[in-house]
């Protein structure tokens, strides 16, 4: 996850510190390098596996969005678990580009796409539905009290989708739209996560 605030990110060679690794699937205990920038902050490890335990029967096949992709460690993860597609929309360039050489290296580029875009202008492009969205945005910006409006206004979930989303602990569980069902509701440290499934509309 990138800050909203711009940043110069030159791409030092990778370091230890700066990557984390994927859990399971084709791509177990691969590692996902991303720039050294002092506020990217991708999902813990335990986040992850927990995430991906309550999706492990909705993820064959399915059709991802990782809408602030980041690291990319959420729909890499998706992919390497099993997913058939997943778009990752990035704003800044650094990460962008770092993120396609992930999907290289990995051997993921023909499942997946790099959106090298900001999310508000992702969803102003004409919308194809997805079966999971992944919404983890900057910390401190209520970004979901903006993006998950924008998300269901337009096409881009299906009935019976299913949208993780994560904020600060502090923060609570965002506020959803009334045919949105929460299903589950955690925390790890200052981290709060949440699933929920897009239900139709009255």
């Amino acid at each position: 996850m990138i800050p909203a605030v711009a940043t110069k990110m030159d791409l030092p060679a990778p370091s230890g510190r700066n990557s984390v690794r994927i859990i399971a699937g084709a791509w177990r205990g691969r590692r996902i390098h991303f720039p050294d920038l002092p506020a990217l902050r991708p999902t813990p490890d335990r986040v992850r596996e927990t995430l991906f335990n309550w999706l492990q029967h909705s993820m064959a096949g399915a059709r991802c969005l990782d809408l602030f992709a980041g690291s990319g460690a959420l729909g890499l993860e998706a992919l390497s678990r099993g997913a058939g597609e997943v778009v990752f929309v990035e704003q800044f360039p650094a990460a962008a580009r770092t993120l396609q050489e992930q999907l290289v290296r990995l051997g993921g580029e023909s499942k997946a796409r790099v959106m090298e875009m900001g999310a508000a202008r992702f969803l102003r492009t004409p919308s194809k539905p997805f079966d999971i969205a992944f919404m983890d945005p900057p910390f401190g910006s209520n970004s979901l009290a903006e993006y998950v409006p924008r998300l269901d206004s337009a096409q881009w979930l299906k009935v019976g989708s299913l949208v993780f989303l994560e904020n600060e602990r502090a923060a609570g569980v965002p506020t959803l739209p009334a045919h949105w069902e929460l299903l589950k509701s955690k925390s790890a440290g200052e981290v709060g996560y949440h699933l929920a499934r897009v239900n139709g509309r009255d």
